[in-house]
Protein backbone atom coordinates (compact mmCIF):
# COMPACT_ATOMS: atom_id res chain seq x y z
CA UNK A 1 0.00 0.00 0.00
CA UNK A 2 2.94 2.40 0.73
CA UNK A 3 4.67 2.02 -2.36
CA UNK A 4 1.22 2.69 -4.61
CA UNK A 5 0.48 6.03 -2.01
CA UNK A 6 4.29 7.13 -3.10
CA UNK A 7 3.67 6.25 -6.82
CA UNK A 8 0.04 8.94 -6.53
CA UNK A 9 2.01 11.51 -4.48
CA UNK A 10 4.85 11.21 -6.92
CA UNK A 11 1.89 11.80 -9.92
CA UNK A 12 0.49 14.87 -8.01
CA UNK A 13 3.04 17.01 -6.90
CA UNK A 14 5.60 16.13 -9.72
CA UNK A 15 8.59 14.45 -7.38
CA UNK A 16 10.71 10.85 -7.71
CA UNK A 17 8.39 8.14 -5.86
CA UNK A 18 11.91 6.24 -4.62
CA UNK A 19 12.39 9.86 -2.95
CA UNK A 20 9.83 9.38 -0.64
CA UNK A 21 9.19 7.67 2.29
CA UNK A 22 6.38 7.51 5.64
CA UNK A 23 8.44 10.46 7.38
CA UNK A 24 8.07 12.06 4.14
CA UNK A 25 5.66 15.60 5.25
CA UNK A 26 3.88 17.43 2.51
CA UNK A 27 3.92 20.31 3.05
CA UNK A 28 7.69 20.61 4.39
CA UNK A 29 9.36 18.77 2.34
CA UNK A 30 7.71 18.81 -1.09
CA UNK A 31 6.41 22.19 -0.74
CA UNK A 32 3.02 21.40 -1.60
CA UNK A 33 0.21 23.57 -1.26
CA UNK A 34 -3.44 23.61 -0.86
CA UNK A 35 -4.63 23.00 -3.93
CA UNK A 36 -1.60 20.12 -4.64
CA UNK A 37 -2.83 17.88 -1.36
CA UNK A 38 -6.42 18.60 -2.48
CA UNK A 39 -5.81 16.80 -5.72
CA UNK A 40 -3.54 13.79 -4.09
CA UNK A 41 -5.96 12.73 -1.59
CA UNK A 42 -8.62 12.90 -4.33
CA UNK A 43 -6.84 10.41 -6.34
CA UNK A 44 -5.72 8.34 -3.05
CA UNK A 45 -9.84 8.20 -2.43
CA UNK A 46 -10.11 7.04 -5.68
CA UNK A 47 -7.57 4.24 -6.23
CA UNK A 48 -8.06 2.93 -2.80
CA UNK A 49 -12.20 4.01 -2.94
CA UNK A 50 -12.07 5.43 0.53
CA UNK A 51 -13.40 8.78 1.59
CA UNK A 52 -11.24 11.11 4.23
CA UNK A 53 -13.28 13.47 5.71
CA UNK A 54 -12.07 17.23 5.80
CA UNK A 55 -11.52 17.08 9.63
CA UNK A 56 -9.02 14.19 9.04
CA UNK A 57 -7.15 16.33 6.73
CA UNK A 58 -5.76 18.71 8.96
CA UNK A 59 -3.98 15.59 10.83
CA UNK A 60 -2.09 14.40 7.76
CA UNK A 61 0.94 15.67 7.72
CA UNK A 62 3.31 12.78 5.83
CA UNK A 63 2.77 10.41 3.37
CA UNK A 64 2.60 7.38 6.36
CA UNK A 65 -0.41 9.43 7.99
CA UNK A 66 -2.37 8.64 4.88
CA UNK A 67 -1.45 5.23 4.91
CA UNK A 68 -2.65 5.00 8.59
CA UNK A 69 -5.50 6.73 7.32
CA UNK A 70 -6.56 4.42 4.71
CA UNK A 71 -5.65 0.96 6.90
CA UNK A 72 -8.55 2.96 9.13
CA UNK A 73 -11.15 3.74 6.87
CA UNK A 74 -10.75 -0.05 5.24
CA UNK A 75 -11.00 -1.90 8.57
Amino acid sequence: MLEKIKEIVADSLGVEADTLTAETTFKEDLEADSLDLFEMVMAVEEEFDVKIETEELENIKTIGDIEAEIKKLQA
